[in-house]
């Protein structure tokens, strides 16, 4: 049988459980990815529930592991195909949602990282956790290969499990929920282990009190019930359209938060929608001065939201892993998935008043409080634990180095590839209107 060529051994430096040392705290590496937001939050949440527990935290960027710095050419190309092309980017998420492995040109691109991976950490690294789908395929790999000594663990952040996620040889994957436990499962993913969310400690319900200043403090409506409207830290998706369905069903007031969008919120007052933020730094105050969470993406803001004890509909969801989250959140009792216009207006009136929003509450809370949580899995990995007492977190960017022709060549034809795709997926009558799909509303 001929040897796969992915497969074949290097010469490549590795990162060994020898190198550990025999006391003190032990260092654990956290590979994210700075698209959008949400694989990042989860990271920084795992890494401050590591530190709190006496392990040392690395957290790397995997978009700075990529070769030729495509990393970010290519989260500027996936944030230009949800604005301009989501029919286009609806395709190709679809077409490889259930691939039984990356395509030739993405194990290119992840081969590339591979050694950049190795040479970022540190050699007493016990144990590395991936929030990101390409770094678990990177890492994967390394472990096959033999080149990572250490466990390799995935986080699942998402509802529902794309292909990618699922990658030979990593030790074990944790998941939020059963439900994407069972898809990940379902997909040959090793050790399958449901460990619950990780978000803030802010993130709880609101006393009577809390609700009344937080309303004050964003100027809000003092007793009006409010929607609370989210599209990542993008803002992307037809935010504007939702906004306004929102306020049209006289039910509840929309309050919208546009990311780094401001475009967009600028376009939502210009629209009449009176609350419509930016950049929010202060989430848990603004959820403890709303009712109702409304949702496009299915990502970290509605597991705070869970925790903060709002109930959670999807709407208008954003094409991808948009739609499949709001899928698995809808089976898992977590949050209702209005695909009809007609049906917002009843379904915010029973979240809002009614039994389902209680049941909702209660099913949000009650994930928080069943499981607890992805360290004990990940320190169970790592030998003997630490003594508890919170150590620094760091966060790391490995050194540049010049990636190989062929690395280079399969990166900047992927990036061309998906570009192409930007072009060839729309009609072209739909191309011209540009400021529609930057202020979210296609």
């Amino acid at each position: 049988m001929a040897q796969r060529d992915d497969l074949m051994p290097t010469t490549a430096p590795s990162v060994s459980a020898s190198a550990l040392p025999a006391s003190g705290p032990r260092r654990i590496a956290i590979i994210s990815a700075s698209v959008g937001a949400g694989h990042d939050g989860a990271a920084a949440g795992l890494a401050d529930r590591l530190a709190a527990h006496g392990f040392l935290v690395d957290r790397y960027d995997f978009l700075d592991l990529l070769p030729a710095r495509t990393g970010r050419l290519i989260c500027d190309v996936y944030h230009r195909m949800l604005t301009w092309a989501p029919a286009g980017y609806q395709r190709l998420y679809a077409a490889t949602e259930h691939a039984s492995r990356p395509g030739a040109l993405w194990r290119a691109l992840f081969r590339g990282a591979e050694q950049p991976t190795l040479r970022a950490l540190e050699p007493d690294t016990c144990a590395v956790v991936s929030t990101y789908p390409g770094a678990s395929q990177v890492l994967g790999t390394l472990r096959r290969r033999g080149l990572l000594r250490v466990p390799a663990f995935t986080y699942l952040t998402d509802f529902s499990v794309h292909a990618l996620w699922v990658a030979p040889g990593i030790d074990a994957h944790l998941a939020v929920h059963a439900v994407p436990a069972a898809q990940a499962h379902a997909q040959g993913a090793a050790a399958v282990t449901v460990v619950g969310p990780v978000t803030g400690p802010r993130f709880a319900p609101a006393t009577d009190e809390q609700r009344r200043a937080a309303r004050d403090r964003f100027g809000l409506p003092g007793q009006e019930p409010l929607a609370l409207l989210v599209a990542g830290s993008w803002g992307v998706g037809p935010v504007r359209r939702a906004a306004a369905e929102i306020r049209e069903t006289g039910v509840a007031v929309p309050v919208v938060v546009c990311g780094r969008n401001q475009a967009l919120a600028d376009a939502l007052r210009g629209d009449g929608i009176e609350h419509a933020f930016g950049w929010v730094e202060d989430m848990p105050g603004l959820m403890h001065a709303c009712d109702v969470l409304v949702q496009n993406a299915g990502g970290l803001t509605s597991l705070e939201a869970f925790a903060a004890g709002l109930p959670v509909l999807s709407y208008r969801c954003i094409p991808g892993h948009g739609r499949t989250n709001a899928a698995a959140l809808d089976e898992a009792g977590l949050a209702a998935w209005i695909r009809e216009p007609a049906d917002l207006g009843p379904v915010l009136a029973e979240l809002l008043h009614g039994p389902r929003g209680r049941a909702q509450r209660a099913a949000g809370l009650e994930l928080h409080r069943s499981a607890p949580g992805p360290v004990p899995a990940i320190a169970a990995g790592t030998g003997p634990q630490p003594a508890a007492g919170a150590q620094p977190v760091t966060s790391r960017r490995p050194a540049r180095r010049r990636p190989s022709l062929a690395v280079a060549g399969a990166a900047a034809t992927l990036s061309l590839g998906i570009a192409a795709t930007i072009a060839c997926t729309e009609a072209p009558a739909r191309l011209p209107a540009v400021t529609h799909y930057l202020d979210g509303d296609w």
